[in-house]
């Protein structure tokens, strides 16, 4: 899922619901509070980063390497538009073209190449075309990692929920839901970066197991397969979940999510200095650099449907 401000790999909007909009009253209404992998993992980073994304919405930077993870997501969700023998490499470049135009209609994204040139996280006078061309690279090494031909998914970019027994709601967005005939699930993500070393690979399928939990919950089945597809190196990592682990990982959001509810309800959300920071568009605001954020919005996030003291302990 795209994030803007820090590296991603990511394609679609986070499905974390707001505290307000803008607009008349009646366009106001936001979904209730939900947990995405997106989110959670923010949390887990740095959790006055969550608050600034899901609570204050602030605006961040759009960077071109995200920029270029949305181009090749929109392409390959495409190719499977195409009949299954069309799905070549030349009609997966021709699709390039034509996906880009349709995101340079954001007025912010026309803006990172309105003088010809590069943001400041790609090469120093990288032009459109090198840009382009590098995204269709990333594409052709898709085709090095699966055959397009012989898959025909479930679903792609496809809305996953559940909403757990204590009320918690899981949402998120798959890349791609395959489904074999015997009913067995493969749970897809395209990533534009390279394979993780094997100490991150952890944090690479935190994401995917939310995938597998969703999944498991609303349909009775636990993935066969997760598999991440990193396009920046032609490599994949795969892994098979078991009930037994996903139960486990269902603890884990659980105490994610409390935590959450436990620094909306006192607006504490501290800030956690790494090396991500040097990523990060806040830290003008951020108390760890000198910063002050803006005033909590409590009456908002009551609003909003997020909890107030005082705070229940689960067991």
């Amino acid at each position: 899922m795209v994030q803007t401000g820090q590296p991603t790999d990511g394609a679609a909007s986070s499905p974390d619901a707001p505290v307000g909009d803008a607009g008349p009253a009646p366009e106001r209404t936001p979904r209730r509070p939900s947990l995405s992998p997106s989110r959670a993992a923010d949390f887990k980073t740095c959790p006055l980063l969550y608050r600034f994304r899901t609570i204050d919405r602030l605006p961040e930077r759009k960077s071109l390497a995200a920029l270029r993870g949305t181009l090749v997501h929109t392409v390959l969700e495409k190719l499977y538009d195409l009949p299954a023998r069309q799905r070549t490499v030349d009609a997966a470049r021709a699709l390039v073209p034509p996906a880009w135009e349709e995101l340079r209609a954001d007025p912010e994204v026309a803006e990172l190449f309105a003088e010809g040139g590069a943001a400041d996280d790609e090469p120093a006078g990288q032009s459109l075309e090198a840009w382009l061309a590098s995204a269709g690279r990333l594409v052709e090494t898709y085709f090095s990692l699966e055959d397009p031909s012989r898959i025909e998914p479930d679903g792609r970019e496809q809305l996953v929920e559940v909403t757990l027994p204590d009320g918690l709601l899981l949402r998120g967005y798959v890349d791609r839901l395959d489904v074999a005939p015997n009913g067995a699930l493969r749970v897809v993500d395209y990533k534009t970066g390279s394979m993780p070393r094997e100490a991150f690979e952890g944090k690479a399928l935190f994401q995917m197991k939310f995938y597998a939990l969703v999944l498991w919950r609303t349909r009775g089945v636990v993935a066969s397969q997760l598999k991440l597809l990193y396009l920046g190196d032609g490599d994949a990592l795969t892994y098979a979940p078991d009930e037994g682990e996903l139960i486990r990982f269902e603890r884990t959001l659980h105490a994610i999510w409390s935590a959450i509810e436990r620094a909306v309800a006192t607006g504490d959300f501290r800030p956690n200095r790494t090396r991500l920071c040097d990523w990060c568009d806040h830290q003008a605001l951020c108390p760890a650099f000198g910063g002050t954020p803006p005033p909590f919005p409590a009456e908002a996030v009551a609003a909003a449907g997020w909890p107030t003291l005082p705070i229940v302990e689960r067991d």
